[in-house]
Order: structure tokens, then sequence, then C-alpha cells
């Protein structure tokens, strides 16, 4: 037998049993979380619900939907932000990585009382 017929005999099943090893293992690890999604309603002056309790590390779908004109929304500790506007579903991916109270608000001025429109997501361990 020459050189690389050895190499290739010597190696190729070396390479499959680790690509079996790896695909064994992928089908073996538990699944991942399941993306909690949470409906957000946004209209003059507020956010509905606007207290949201999610869970640490696991992924979330946000679904914003204005129901009456363009609103922001924004999340600054976990530097997510959208506009949300009339009659379009925005939908915000995350996973929230550490526990704690954090603040949202809207980032478009709605008018007279737009200070005031805010809300708080928990994120429990």
């Amino acid at each position: 037998m020459t050189r690389k017929a050895i190499a290739f005999h010597t190696i190729f099943p070396a390479v499959c049993m680790g690509v079996f090893l790896y695909q064994a293992t992928i089908r073996s690890s538990p699944a991942q979380a399941k993306e909690q999604v949470i409906r957000i309603s946004a209209s003059m002056f507020e956010f509905k619900p606007s207290v949201i309790t999610l869970k640490k590390d696991v992924p979330v779908i946000l679904e914003l939907i204005s129901q009456d004109r363009h609103h922001g929304f924004t999340l600054p500790d976990f530097h997510i932000r959208a506009d949300v506007t009339s009659g379009n579903v925005e939908r915000l991916r995350f996973t929230p990585g550490k526990a704690g109270t954090f603040t949202f608000l809207c980032d478009v001025f709605c008018g007279d009382q737009h200070e005031e429109m805010s809300g708080t997501i928990r994120v429990v361990e």
C-alpha cells in the first residue's frame, strides 16, 4: 500500500467516528427552551401589559402593535429598540441574560402625556 492509501484508511474511519459521535451528542442534548411570545399593545399613552415577567435565559419574542399611531419601543438595558406603527406587528427576539427590573418606554413623541408611556420587565431566575 502507498502512503496515501494508508493515511486514508487510518484517517477516514476516525473522521467518520467523530462525525457520528458529534451527531449523537446533538440528538441526545436537551431541547432548547421554546420561545415565549408576549404581545404588547401600544396606544396613547400606555403599553398593555405594562408589567411583564420573563425568565432569565429563556428566549422571548415581543410582538408589538400600535392601536392608533406611530410609537416607539425601547428597552435600553438590553439594547432593544423598534418603531411601532399602526397595522403592523413588529417582532423583537431576545434572551434576557440578567435578572432584575428593567424599564421600557415609548421613544417617539406621541402627545402631551408621552413621557408617562412606559412599562416594566421583570426578569426572574
